[in-house]
């Protein structure tokens, strides 16, 4: 009899959620600490700021889906999407919590749609990796 390689993951998807949310987390902070790095110590404008925040986190969510689908190996697109989800809902809470003057607006939304697509890519990606 042939062994199914495609088991389902029998954890806690919980659990592995968070782990593939912290594992995106230090990959942002070890980014950012770059960037902070070469903003004090080279001739780079900190104009450039919004523009890496947006497409690390975009890289993040993406991280965030293939570690999930590596680990679960079916639905990776689903729980990618999920993870990137929650990722996106998680940076959007904390700037409301850290930030005086934030607002709702649709670029809100827009970055909602693109950690899911992302996240959603990045499970396909995992679920394929061997």
């Amino acid at each position: 009899m042939k062994a199914n390689k495609n088991i389902e993951y029998n954890g806690s998807y919980v659990w592995l959620y968070v782990k593939a949310i912290v594992a995106a987390c230090v990959f942002v902070l070890l980014i950012f600490i770059i960037m902070a790095l070469l903003i004090a110590y080279t001739n780079i404008s900190e104009a450039i700021i919004p523009m890496i925040a947006s497409i690390v986190m975009v890289i993040s969510a993406l991280i965030s889906g293939m570690f999930v689908g590596t680990k679960t190996k079916r639905k990776g697109w689903l729980h990618g999407a999920l993870v990137g989800l929650i990722y996106v809902l998680l940076i959007i809470f904390m700037n409301w919590v850290l930030m005086k003057d934030f607002s709702i607006e649709g670029i809100i939304f827009l970055k909602i749609f693109i950690g899911i697509l992302a996240g959603g890519v990045g499970g396909m990606i995992g679920v394929n990796l061997k």
